[in-house]
């Protein structure tokens, strides 16, 4: 098991805590976290674009001018795709990008992304973070004691004062244990664990 110090808001070490190997040090394959992020941004794509056909588009469906005799190249309609405002070719439609990932691979690729912020040193565990009000301030001088500037903390349970106060602090992000992903793990330079969260995460990846 890995021996980690758990800090107070102030930067001083007040205790030490186990994180079992089996979700902190576990090796890390950059294909598979690759592979649960571009799922996960998969996901988030809106999809909505979208254009008229020559169906869709307003207006006469008569023929321009008569098929030979004019000289001209042989027309249809005024809502031809080969015409100001006809209809789009082959253009993009409403659609779902969502594709699933099996969930032993997104469960191994979260223990990974965990692993890496414990090997590389980012991974914090401070015993509580209480805030008596809703203060963007308050929380601000909490950081600077723990010198983070771009962090994920993570919380046991819903914490209002805590998720409000965060709100307009850039480059910072509240979020409970049961919406830990591997993106957002990934995405911030820090990861701060409470440390009432490190026994639901066990308990959410061991078997």
């Amino acid at each position: 098991m890995a021996l980690v110090d758990v800090i107070n808001c102030s930067g001083e070490k007040i205790s030490q805590i186990d994180l079992k190997d089996d979700i902190f040090n576990v090796p890390v394959k950059s294909e598979v976290l690759h592979d649960v992020v571009t799922m996960q941004l998969a996901k988030r794509r809106a999809g909505t674009a979208a254009v008229k056909n020559r169906s869709d588009v307003r207006g006469s469906t008569a023929k321009l001018f008569r098929q030979k005799g004019t000289g001209r190249a042989r027309r249809g309609n005024a809502k031809s795709p080969l015409l100001r405002g006809g209809g789009v070719a082959f253009g993009p439609h409403p659609r779902s990008y969502a594709y699933k990932v099996p969930k032993k691979v997104r469960r191994l690729a979260l223990k990974m992304a965990l692993s890496s912020k414990l090997k590389q040193d980012e991974l914090l565990v401070v015993d509580e973070m209480p805030l008596e009000r809703v203060k963007t301030k308050d929380f601000v001088e909490k950081t600077k004691a723990l010198a983070v500037n771009n962090a994920l903390i993570v919380t046991s349970g819903e914490d209002p004062h805590l998720a409000l106060s965060t709100r307009n602090v850039p480059g910072v992000k509240v979020l409970r244990c049961e919406g830990l992903n591997v993106y957002d793990v990934l995405k911030y330079e820090k990861l701060v664990l409470l440390q009432a969260s490190v026994k639901d995460i066990e308990g959410r990846l061991l078997p």
